[in-house]
């Protein structure tokens, strides 16, 4: 490959001089054009000026000479290098000069030579030297040019450090989550630039980047990691940290990618939230009430206390429904979860078990007269009048009281001896409250059994008539007939109406 060298010299014998140095080997690599004047440098660079493929088609590398006929001194290179600044410029001084050869370089020049001390030898070796750092320079540049585009591109912020912990690079999306400039936050440390803390104590959390350096290792956030901005506001972030290494593989810094989860997480905690709570009362529903039932006897069972349970039914609720819409049951159903929490202390849970059915967990308590005062101020609570709209309804409650570990010692047992006391209550005339008794156990197995095999004797067409004539007593004449149903039961014989008519009903 030939390079080609401008050369812009006044003095002709330098300029021989020069050209022969550079070109007398016999396998020369280098073609060089002169010119004597800086302008004349100007017109040929400007040429090429802007383009990318000026190694190919303009010049490799400029010779300069500091001091010309129409230019002189530290003038003459900025003139120059204005229009070369993608090629290597050398400047040729000599030793009284050489002051201002050194502002040259400091000011973009790529090095300067001493005119009196140039030689075949050195001279194509210089240049040689040059040129290739110039294009590896060239390429670097273009590779972290690269580099920078695509972390700029990308969705995730990226942080860099050196060794010590010092940030080096911030990527746009790393600017915006951080509140941080890149000129603000270079040189500064990682934690005053990256301030997390955890979500859950609000204690400021490990640094990653740190921890990456120091075990030389990828490392995670801290869960439920929360980024601080500069300006105070919060963002849930999540990642990795790695280390940085040289190519002899000692570490020299570490980079963080990071993303903002802040929507995703937030999305997470409200379906976790829809999962556990009911949708129309945002009441705990059976999931999460059994959870905390199970932790409540827990507790209760450790410090050897009592707690309660009540199971609540609205009274005549379906009236209500049917009669003014599910929009008005709905609201009512509503207002009643309202007084109900406003009824218990902050530690108890109300839970809306489905329809108008609803339970109350009474966390510690001392004495089982507690859950009945419990049960007596929300049936006060509910008799005040619901204002829904322009209706006034008035409405009551039926609730069966448990406790434990007096009426079960688990969350299925409790609720199913709750559920029993709440439909005595009902039967008992509903608007009140019903302690569990084990008879009614009993009396629950018996209902269970009896409709069961109501069920089965309409399948199987085991209930009979039996005809019943009526007479007039003054005469003796026959005056109707009734039919009457038997239930002819494979166990307990014929049944009479009286024994099985009120099974099966479900008081509201």
């Amino acid at each position: 490959m030939v390079h080609r060298i401008l050369l812009i010299q006044d003095d002709r014998k330098d300029a021989t001089a020069i050209r022969n140095a550079i070109t007398g080997l016999r396998e020369s690599h280098f073609k060089v054009e002169w010119v004597q004047r800086c302008s004349d440098g100007i017109e040929h660079l400007s040429k090429w000026a802007g383009r990318i493929d000026v190694g190919e088609h303009g010049v490799d590398a400029v010779l300069l000479d500091l001091f010309l006929t129409d230019s002189q001194g530290i003038e003459t290179f900025e003139r120059i290098f204005r229009l070369s600044k993608r090629v290597p410029v050398i400047v040729l001084t000599s030793p009284q000069n050489e002051a201002i050869a050194v502002l040259a370089v400091q000011r973009g020049a790529q090095d300067y030579l001493f005119k009196d001390r140039l030689d075949a030898h050195l001279l194509p070796k210089v240049l040689r030297s040059m040129i290739e750092r110039a294009a590896n320079m060239e390429a670097l540049f273009e590779e972290k040019e690269r580099a920078q585009v695509t972390l700029n591109s990308i969705g995730d912020a990226v942080i860099s450090t050196d060794v010590n912990g010092r940030v080096t690079f911030l990527n746009r999306v790393a600017e915006r989550l951080t509140g941080w400039s890149w000129d603000d936050a270079l040189g500064r440390p990682m934690g005053e630039v990256f301030h997390i803390v955890d979500a859950a104590d609000r204690e400021r959390a490990d640094n990653p980047m740190m921890t990456a350096i120091r075990d030389n290792k990828t490392v995670g956030l801290t869960p439920n990691c929360i980024l601080l901005r500069r300006d105070g506001i919060e963002a849930a972030i999540e990642d990795s940290a790695a280390p940085i290494h040289d190519r002899y593989g000692q570490v020299t810094g570490a980079v963080m990618v990071f993303h903002d989860v802040s929507s995703s997480r937030a999305l997470s905690l409200k379906m976790s939230h829809l999962a556990q709570h009911d949708s129309l009362t945002d009441l705990p529903n059976r999931v999460l009430l059994n959870d905390r039932l199970a932790q409540a006897m827990a507790i209760a069972q450790r410090g050897e206390q009592k707690l309660g349970v009540l199971y609540l039914d609205m009274d005549r609720f379906k009236t209500i429904n049917d009669s003014l819409g599910h929009a008005i049951g709905d609201r009512l159903l509503q207002s009643v979860a309202q007084r109900l929490r406003d009824c218990v202390r902050y530690a108890d849970t109300v839970s809306r078990q489905g329809g108008d059915e609803f339970v109350v967990l009474l966390s510690q308590l001392t004495h089982a007269e507690d859950a009945a005062r419990s049960a007596e101020k929300i049936l006060a609570s509910l008799s005040v009048p619901h204002q829904i709209d322009e209706h006034t309804l008035y409405t009551t409650a039926s609730i069966g009281v448990v406790t434990f570990p007096d009426d079960g010692l688990d969350a299925e047992t409790l609720l199913k001896n709750a559920d029993f006391a709440m439909y005595q209550a009902k039967e008992g005339g509903r608007n009140c409250y019903q302690f569990f008794k084990p008879e009614m156990n009993v009396r629950a197995a018996n209902r269970q059994s009896v409709e069961n095999g109501l069920r089965l004797a309409i399948e199987r067409q085991t209930f009979v008539l039996h005809y019943q004539p009526k007479f007039d007593l003054h005469t003796g004449a026959i005056t109707a007939v009734e039919a009457l149903v038997r239930w002819r039961h494979p166990v307990l014989g014929v049944l009479f109406p009286s024994e099985f008519r009120a099974i099966g009903r479900n008081p509201a």
